[in-house]
């Protein structure tokens, strides 16, 4: 039976690529009273965020917020643009890609999932060339959308968005483009507007460092134009009764008030911090994971060095290792969780993340932990990892700006 009082001393390391810690200081936001939804405090709450909101996805045009996780504003994408029987082009990167997938089938599209076969796929990123190879050869323009995971979460595999910019525009197809940017927001650089990307999906739980609970859809004119056509049923994701009452800071239906709260508190450490600094202080964790995975003498999940995700890093284990045991073994142990292996590389696979509210020490804890963890299991270990990211971090840090 689960023991639902669970509370070992000291605190729980939360090493998954999200739900990400969240700051006490978003933990106190949401635990103010409860406002108005229709009041006027609400409506300047409601058009700070959207604000603060458009400058995090780099877009003068409109961000869609809905009170659902990432799914929700898949499916959002989707039927706000797209007809029932459409075809749309996909790329297998991973599992959160393959998800997307089966839901445009479920909701009575055609989509064509491209990339390399079986498990190997799930090690690279999009090839913009056979994208814009498939869209020359529709020369009666039938695939209405290219639909790719930028950082494909259960990989850490980073993908070129502005490449399948160019692939599309170079094929002269008027495709839509709709990007999953729910683990590379506010982590990685990304740039709704100067990309061309039409739909850009979000979520709260990564980068923006809440709780699960509230995703996004930012739109291009030209997805709005779709919206007119598009023939799909929508009536909760509708995109126009929501920007309609967006336009004085409010929603169509009950907002989840108080995670609002939070949004808001984020947005403003985001900017505090400032973006380029977000970013870099991402990189700069990620290879020291990495270089801890090196140390250990262990295979990176991501096959492509230029692809490595500023996110997470997923750890290989040797053949007839049980990721999933190594994974359970450090949970007890050392009360660290770890991301599983997801899809084709369950068991193969576990996964560390370097997101949102994290630094050097939160870092060198998950890989002290995963080091002692992987001894115990009987994992050969090469060298120290934890000294390894330790190098790097000693030799890359600056010292911490005065707030």
């Amino acid at each position: 039976m689960l023991n639902l009082n669970f509370h070992p001393a000291g605190r729980h390391f939360l090493g998954i690529p999200g739900p990400s810690p969240v700051p006490d200081r978003l933990l106190r936001a949401m635990s103010y009273p409860t406002i108005d939804h229709r009041g006027p405090e609400f409506g300047a709450l409601g058009r700070q965020v959207l604000q603060g909101l458009a400058a995090v996805f780099r877009t003068q045009h409109p961000v869609v917020v809905y009170p659902s996780s990432g799914t929700g504003a898949w499916e959002a994408a989707l039927v706000n643009t797209l007809s029932p029987g459409d075809q749309v082009l996909m790329y297998e990167t991973g599992h959160f890609a393959s998800l997307w997938h089966r839901m445009a089938l479920r909701l009575g599209l055609q989509p064509e999932f491209l990339g390399l076969p079986g498990a190997q796929g799930w090690r690279h990123g999009v090839d913009a060339g056979r994208i814009a190879d498939r869209l020359r050869a529709d020369t009666g323009h039938a695939i209405k959308a290219v639909c790719v995971v930028h950082n494909e979460t259960s990989t850490g595999v980073t993908s070129d968005i502005p490449a399948v910019r160019r692939a599309i525009d170079a094929a002269g197809h008027p495709a839509l483009l709709m990007v999953d940017t729910i683990s590379s927001l506010a982590c990685v650089d990304y740039r709704h507007d100067e990309w061309g990307v039409d739909v850009t999906v979000s979520g709260s739980q990564k980068g923006l460092m809440l709780p699960p609970g509230i995703s996004f859809n930012a739109l291009s004119p030209k997805a709005l134009a779709a919206s007119k056509s598009a023939r799909l049923p929508r009536s909760y994701w509708g995109w126009d009764e929501i920007l309609e009452s967006n336009k004085t800071g409010y929603w169509p239906y009950t907002p989840n008030t108080n995670l609002l709260y939070a949004l808001s508190e984020a947005l403003q450490m985001l900017q505090a911090e400032g973006l380029p600094n977000v970013f870099a202080r991402h990189a700069r964790l990620g290879e020291a994971c990495r270089a801890a995975v090196r140390a250990w003498g262990l295979e990176i999940q991501c096959a492509d060095p230029k692809l490595y995700s500023p996110v997470l890093t997923g750890v290989v284990m040797p053949e007839g290792v049980d990721a999933d045991r190594v994974r359970d073994l450090i949970w007890r142990r050392f009360n660290l969780s770890l991301g599983t292996g997801l899809g084709k590389v369950k068991g193969r696979m576990f996964r560390i993340g370097h997101l949102g509210d994290c630094n050097d020490l939160s870092l060198l804890a998950a890989v002290g932990g995963c080091e002692m963890g992987l001894k115990l299991a009987g994992v050969r270990v090469r060298e120290s990892g934890t000294a390894a990211a330790m190098e790097h971090l000693a030799a890359t840090g600056s010292e911490l700006r005065a707030g």
